[in-house]
């Protein structure tokens, strides 16, 4: 038995803690620089505001229905989803964080009613945190990631499924003749992993609902679409094919990119960009205990405006592996004077680290009298650790500049909400 405990409007949610007046009113959260949408609240969905809709596309609705547009605020969601998790893995003695809003637990051996107990966690982190979730439970990842879907429906579409679904859907305590009518009242294109193109062909196929690809011969299935698809159909038929993954695989390359809130043209500004991305890259690259052997580094110009074009990049390789941010930095800044020209406005750039290794098969040097510098690993360390304590950015590469100065790459977040919970100086006050 699995369950996934998903975040309502997750990003949304998080800003509503602390701000209650959002209630009822059509929010979304916006991406980097402020460009599109990338959370909803449903009274924005029901405006018709589509996920990755341009700002300035939907703009007006801010003066004709009172829509309210957020800067991305990273720091404040990724705090809350910690406190998030961390009360739903009371749920079961396992769980796999599959993203920011979403989380798997296994409840193998699990005894008494899983619907009433995941109310009562459900019910808890409400409480604790204020974030609503939606918790489905299934035999399979696939069913459980099916029946969330179904529980969030149920509450902004009663008429869909019984009003019982919302919030809580249970499929495996449900009867055969009502998990029929339920899954046969859920179109195909809403099962995990079933993209669009997929689910196209299934629906020319004939393939309308969830209950028409259930009974689906597995070995029809893979021999007219894929292996992974009849993995799907046997998940839905309750066959577990999908573990809990306990311990992310490591990634086979690592990057760091962003566009600048406005346009650069020198290189000072650009050095201080890469210098930063490489910061983050390389943190992540500790993480996982792993080296990196060559770096990427690229810049270029909009595809969207008018002017000369600048698209660029280059891959220097290390002399040897390593997770040391400066060297790391002096490798993609050497990379970045070479392909760095003037009279261009860069609108983007960013670092990606290839090659990794694990950090345990490092080869020695064969020439034994050249100098490789000290080890700093336990720098490292300390560095990631203050950064985690006191914040991102606390401690930086000077190559970076003051980050409390106003950059000119820096993300355009007009619209951010105070970091309420991982910044002292932004803690709400209460006054009298």
């Amino acid at each position: 038995m699995f369950a996934l405990v998903d975040g309502n409007n997750f990003y949304v949610s998080c800003e509503r803690v602390f701000r209650p007046s959002l209630q009822g009113r059509p929010v979304v959260v916006l991406s980097n620089n402020d460009g599109c949408a990338i959370a909803r609240s449903n009274e924005a969905k029901e405006l018709g505001v589509a996920m990755g809709a341009p700002w300035f596309q939907i703009r007006h609705l801010a003066e004709s229905d009172g829509l309210v547009a957020l800067s991305a605020n990273f720091p404040l969601y990724g705090d809350m989803s910690d406190r998030v998790m961390s009360l739903a893995a009371g749920l079961g003695p396992q769980q796999e964080i599959y993203s920011i809003d979403e989380s798997f637990v296994g409840l193998h051996g699990v005894r008494g009613d899983l619907t009433e107990r995941s109310r009562r966690v459900r019910d808890r982190i409400l409480q604790w945190t204020g974030i609503p979730c939606g918790i489905g439970i299934g035999t399979t990842k696939t069913l459980a990631k099916l029946a969330n879907h179904i529980a969030k429906t149920a509450e902004r579409k009663p008429t869909s499924y019984p009003g019982e679904m919302s919030q809580i859907c249970n499929l495996s305590a449900l009867s055969a003749q009502t998990l029929e009518a339920t899954l046969a009242a859920t179109d195909v294109g809403e099962v995990w992993g079933v993209g669009r193109r997929i689910g196209a062909q299934l629906r020319d196929a004939g393939v309308q609902t969830v209950w028409d690809l259930a009974r689906m011969d597995p070995a029809t299935v893979r021999s007219r679409w894929s292996v992974v698809l009849e993995r799907t159909v046997l998940e839905l038929q309750g066959v577990p094919c999908i573990g809990l993954d306990d311990e992310p695989s490591p990634k086979k390359e690592i990057a760091s990119t962003r566009s600048f809130g406005r346009p650069i043209t020198d290189l000072a500004p650009l050095i201080e960009a890469v210098s930063e991305f490489v910061g983050r890259a390389a943190e992540k690259l500790r993480k996982q205990s792993g080296l990196a052997s060559q770096v990427l580094v690229f810049a270029h110009t909009s595809p969207h405006r008018t002017g000369p074009r600048f698209n660029r990049s280059i891959t220097l390789p290390l002399r040897r592996p390593t997770a040391d941010t400066a060297l790391l930095a002096q490798a993609a800044l050497s990379g970045v004077r070479r392909i760095y020209e003037p009279g261009y406005q860069l609108t983007k750039a960013g670092v990606m680290l290839l090659d990794l290794l694990p950090d345990h098969v490092q080869q020695g040097e064969l020439n034994l009298d050249q100098d490789t510098g000290p080890d700093r690993s336990r720098l490292m360390s300390a560095l990631d650790a203050l950064n985690f304590r006191y914040g991102k950015g606390t401690l930086h590469l000077a190559s970076t500049g003051v980050p409390g100065e106003s950059r000119q790459w820096g993300m355009r977040q007009e619209r951010r909400t105070p970091n309420y919970t991982t910044n002292f100086m932004e803690i709400p006050v209460a006054r009298a």
